[in-house]
């Protein structure tokens, strides 16, 4: 298999290599953000056909460095790939998506900010083999789908830690820092979705990804709080059943499983044993600490653009509470006033989508800058 990698120095991005070093996967290209010693490694390690970063300089003495804007959707529809692992963070991803998706290309995509952005742009791709989920949430639910006739299904269930202050009285939340958000219990991830898994924005933007890729309607779909994380999505039918998708928290399977499609991938993981499946507790998000899923699921009700501004706005919101610019606390309201402020274009292109990540953007900003988010 001839893989380009984006986002090549991330959590998603070092695992797939990990994958390609065992199971002997060609790495064609490489993506990353910054040309960091570690991704100079990486280089000089695969020796890739191609490669880009926004941050940096540099050249290898092999391999061809694509610059510019378009330097991701380069690689994604680089000749000799024949499967994009896209795992560059937020809706930089969404170009290169689509042009490999187009081009009949599959993707395994990490990237859940660009595929609810993507919206009816994506519709389908799942369906044809192309476009594969690699977060242990989605990929659980592919499982538990495939091949299950849609009427057949009542509720489709993900679930979450609860993230870093799951414990926390929800009294003192707004005196959390950004140390104590990013202490998650179950997982190692970048600081935006360990920030997003605290506030539960994570999990409300997967509920607009489990629409845009099963086509569930928001009424099917539900979220849990499950601690230990071994259950990752469960599957009610019509008939009152309910089935489940278990395995240890470890991106290594969801990874193999896009990779191998349609195969089941050996040796993927070290399997469960029932004592392990001793405590399989859950509960349901309480909405006065968890407003976000309210907020997530209105915004991917709406559509259109919308999605495409509450990814951005998140981030916006999640930098700022990283540098000490806004409380914890902060966050989902600085996300929702600027969703309050947006006028939502329906059925928007790729066009319309980018002048809308970057209107939130800088609406976010705006609201920062006039302190009217503390």
């Amino acid at each position: 298999m001839n893989l380009a990698v984006l986002g090549a120095t991330g959590s998603v991005g070092s695992q797939t290599l990990s994958v390609a070093r065992r199971r002997g996967h060609r790495v064609v290209a490489l993506a990353a953000r910054r040309a960091s010693p570690e991704f100079w490694r990486l280089v000089e390690e695969f020796r890739p056909e191609a490669y880009t970063f926004d941050e940096g300089s540099g050249e290898a003495a092999f391999g061809r460095r694509i610059a510019g804007p378009n330097a991701l959707t380069e690689l994604a529809l680089w000749p000799a790939v024949d499967t994009v692992v896209l795992a560059v963070t937020g809706f930089a991803g969404l170009a290169p998506m689509l042009a490999a998706v187009q081009a009949g290309r599959r993707v395994a995509a990490a990237t859940k900010e660009a595929i609810i952005a993507g919206g009816d742009l994506l519709r389908g791709a799942v369906a044809d083999g192309l476009l594969l989920p690699v977060d242990s949430e989605h990929a659980a639910a592919y499982q538990l789908l495939r091949g299950r006739p849609p009427e057949t299904v009542r509720r489709l269930i993900i679930t979450t830690s609860g993230g870093a202050l799951r414990d926390w009285p929800i009294e003192r939340l707004a005196e959390a820092a950004p140390e104590d958000a990013l202490r998650h219990p179950n997982w190692n991830m970048g600081n935006l979705i360990t920030i997003d898994s605290a506030t539960l924005i994570n999990k409300g933007i997967e509920l607009i990804e489990a629409h845009v890729l099963f086509g569930l309607p928001f009424a099917q779909l539900d979220v849990w709080i499950h601690p230990t994380q071994i259950v990752h999505a469960l599957c009610e039918t019509v008939d009152g059943a309910l089935y489940a998708s278990l395995a240890r928290p470890d991106m290594q399977l969801p990874i193999e499983q896009a990779l191998a499609h349609p195969n089941v991938p050996e040796g993927a993981l070290r399997p469960l044993e029932p004592e392990d499946m001793a405590e399989l507790r859950f509960a349901r998000p309480d909405p006065r600490r968890y407003p976000s899923l309210r907020l997530c699921r209105d915004a991917g009700t709406i559509g259109g653009t919308m999605p495409a501004v509450l990814t951005a706005a998140d981030q916006v919101a999640v930098r700022a509470f990283l540098a000490g610019e806004i409380g914890f606390a902060s966050i989902v309201p600085l996300v929702a006033s600027v969703l309050e402020r947006h006028e939502v274009v329906e059925s928007p292109d790729l066009e319309a989508l980018t002048a809308a990540d970057r209107w939130a953007r800088q609406t976010a900003e705006g609201l920062l800058r006039r302190s009217e988010v503390r």
